[in-house]
């Protein structure tokens, strides 16, 4: 490995430049989306129970205290449960439209490393063949075989890196779209779950007590 950074030059660099840049990314987006997806159904019934109890500022403060774009979603509901329930189903809807791009940030960045990494090391690769093909003409007739082999190992040597770290990028990518999907499915339902919630529990705060 050391001979790889060694002889593959500035290139090399780059690459796990890249390749470091991409990871920070990664794990960074890893932990806020593991810490965002929470059991959406279990809090939502906990927000439920505290609204029944006709208590919507003890909500408010649980949501507010939450992780997560779900709470989120319930916190735009709460504060605007005097509203009428299409007023109630807009806050919801523009509460989700922000949260959806705090999940994505950095996926760009990560789809970006994974797609440029195989033409800088290609870059790379035709750099060192021609500074091969450069040291053969100047030590022609006397070329050694070692030295092009070496030549040509160091100019492949960028590609072959370049490669894996686009390969384990895009894994990584893949592994985050997904978890964002599933976020997004929670949000959907939850969002659907809280509309026929305030349904109901408007009717029951309008119907007269007996």
């Amino acid at each position: 490995m050391l001979n790889l950074i060694g002889n593959g030059g500035a290139v090399i660099w780059l690459l796990l430049a890249c390749g470091l840049f991409a990871a920070l990314v990664f794990f960074e987006r890893l932990f806020n989306l593991h810490r965002a997806q929470i059991a959406a159904d279990d809090f939502l019934k906990g927000v439920y129970n505290i609204l029944n109890r006709d208590n919507p500022v003890e909500a408010a403060t649980i949501c507010e205290e939450a992780p997560g774009p779900v709470a989120r979603l319930a916190l735009a509901a709460v504060l605007h449960h005097d509203d009428a329930l299409e007023n109630i189903g807009r806050a919801i809807e523009d509460a989700g439209l922000e949260e959806i791009p705090r999940m994505e940030r950095g996926l760009g960045w990560l789809a970006t490393v994974a797609r440029i990494t195989p033409l800088i090391g290609l870059l790379g690769t035709v750099l060192g063949m021609m500074d091969v093909l450069l040291a053969a003409h100047r030590a022609a007739p006397l070329v050694s075989m070692a030295d092009l082999t070496g030549g040509l190992w160091a100019a492949l040597s960028s590609t072959a890196l370049s490669l894996v770290i686009a390969i384990l990028v895009y894994a990584g990518y893949n592994l985050l779209v997904s978890r964002v999907e599933s976020i997004l499915l929670d949000m959907e339902r939850s969002a659907s779950a809280l509309m026929n919630f305030m349904r109901q529990w408007k009717r029951n705060r309008e119907a007269p007590k007996a």
